[in-house]
């Protein structure tokens, strides 16, 4: 269930839909979101937005500030997919190499000496 706050700000239905579908695409990922929360502030001239997703192997947390609302709900959203990018393919990308047929590799020659 998606928790949304907002502080000096009401939320329209258009702002979230934007919400609903930025977290949308993290659901592509098959992982878990446990209890979304989104946070909204207006400070002034800018608007800031946070977001803070717990998951079983983890938690996502993102922040952005834009003057443009919906600007800065696409630039929470692509933060937040890029670290839950980074947690899914981590256990993928082994920087070291494997060591299978190391047995391979090494060959024994056995020769045989004659005294003549």
């Amino acid at each position: 269930m998606l928790k949304i706050t907002s502080k000096q700000l009401e939320v329209t239905a258009p702002i979230l839909e934007r919400i609903e579908g930025q977290i949308e695409k993290l659901t592509r990922h098959d992982v878990q979101l446990i209890n979304p929360h989104i946070i909204i502030t207006q400070e002034k001239q800018l608007f800031k937005i946070e977001a803070n997703i717990g998951l079983p192997s983890g938690e996502l947390f993102a922040q952005a500030k834009n003057e443009n609302l919906y600007a800065a709900i696409t630039a929470m959203g692509k933060k937040l997919e890029k670290q839950l990018n980074r947690l899914t393919d981590k256990p993928q990308a082994q920087r070291h190499a494997t060591f299978e047929n190391a047995e391979d590799d090494f060959e024994y020659v056995y020769k045989e000496e004659t005294a003549a």
